[in-house]
Formats: structure tokens, C-alpha cells, sequence
């Protein structure tokens, strides 16, 4: 099975696995379970810690590549597919970029997002796990 994370299931996902549900946790820890991430997840940590919303045990990107690497997570380029996509939803969605390319992400793989973000919950145009 495949799975998209979302940035707050990314950062919970190293620093506070007790914040993640519990059917967050175990779809992670299913042997047959494919985490991947969008890139944009990586400009949202950098954000978050340059704003002093996370405090990180070291420069973000060093962070995030580390992470990334330890977790074996795989990468979903942002290619011209997710950007259409990610600007032609349909239904009303809210205009944050980060979880457009993230919804559009999961939406061209055919998979879920683990995320708590309640506007992508909400949207019924994509699975969710949570």
C-alpha cells in the first residue's frame, strides 16, 4: 500500500509518534506500507522552523534529508501533472499551495494522505487516514 505523509504526519512521524493516530501508526508500521513525500513538505518545515513554529535539532535541511534517509520515505517529484492538477481540484478547496500540491500528489498516485489537517479531511476528493 501506498501512502502520501502530509508535513505535520512528517514532523510528528520523527518527534512525537504519540501525536499521530492510532490508524496513522499502523498503516507506518505495516511491512507492506510505501511512505512517500512531496518536496513541498520540505519548504513547510523550512518555513515552520525559519518562523519558530518547530524547533529542530539541527538546520532544516539537514533535517529533513536526514529523516527522509533513516525512514527510507520515498520522494514524489512535483512534476507538471501535480501542478495541473494541483490548480484544477475539483470542488471547492482552500487556496493554501503546500496542501494543494500535497492533495494533487496523492490524488495522481491514487493513495491516501496520513495528515490531521482538517481542511484536507474534509475534502472529499481525496483518501485520507487519520
Amino acid at each position: 500500500m501506498q501512502i502520501l505523509l502530509d508535513t505535520c504526519a512528517i514532523i510528528w512521524s520523527v518527534a512525537e509518534p504519540k501525536q499521530l493516530s492510532p490508524a496513522a501508526r499502523d498503516t507506518l508500521t505495516l511491512d507492506e506500507t510505501e511512505v512517500w513525500i512531496s518536496p513541498i513538505s520540505c519548504a513547510e518545515v523550512a518555513c515552520a522552523a525559519d518562523r519558530g513554529r518547530i524547533t529542530l535539532d539541527r538546520h532544516w535541511r539537514l533535517w529533513f534529508r536526514y529523516y527522509v534517509d533513516l525512514n527510507n520515505w520515498q520522494l514524489k517529484n512535483i512534476d507538471l501533472d501535480v501542478m495541473e492538477e494541483a490548480y484544477s481540484l475539483p470542488g471547492p478547496f482552500h487556496q493554501d499551495p503546500a496542501d494543494r500540491i500535497i492533495v494533487a500528489t496523492a490524488r495522481k498516485m491514487g493513495c491516501p494522505i496520513i495528515t490531521s489537517d482538517q481542511k484536507i479531511l474534509n475534502y472529499p476528493h481525496v483518501q485520507t487516514i487519520w
